[in-house]
């Protein structure tokens, strides 16, 4: 079992940042890749950024390409997404996710990941 706790969201103005983190605890030693996702009101969840554990390999979709940074601290159990240049469009819930134990590809589908957090709320106001 892996349980996973993010926090850091908050309401800033666009062109600030922020940073957040994600708290792992359990079987950690079979995670392979983690991630962060975000669902804002009516929209599908979408994977935002991914990190491969072992490899330290990133990738990130599009719209946050060059203004979010995923990162890791393996001694703290910890997962980090680092924000700036923060737009109204990257207002939604975030979540932070693991996939545990079986990883076929990376980036992982988001149905690889098969553990969620709790997610914690980001809102830009322009």
């Amino acid at each position: 079992q892996v349980a996973l706790a993010e926090s850091g969201g908050g309401s800033v103005q666009a062109g600030e940042s922020l940073r957040l983190s994600c708290e792992v605890s359990g079987w950690t030693d079979k995670i392979y890749a983690m991630g962060w996702f975000r669902q804002a009101p009516g929209k599908e969840r979408e994977g935002v950024a991914h990190i491969h554990i072992a490899g330290g390999n990133t990738y990130y979709t599009d719209s946050v390409q060059g203004r979010f940074t995923i990162s890791q601290d393996r001694a703290k159990n910890a997962l980090y997404l680092q924000m700036d240049s923060l737009k109204s469009e990257d207002t939604a819930m975030y979540y932070c996710a693991a996939v545990h134990t079986r990883l076929t590809r990376f980036p992982p589908p988001k149905y690889e990941y098969n553990y969620w957090g709790q997610g914690t709320q980001v809102t830009v106001s322009s």
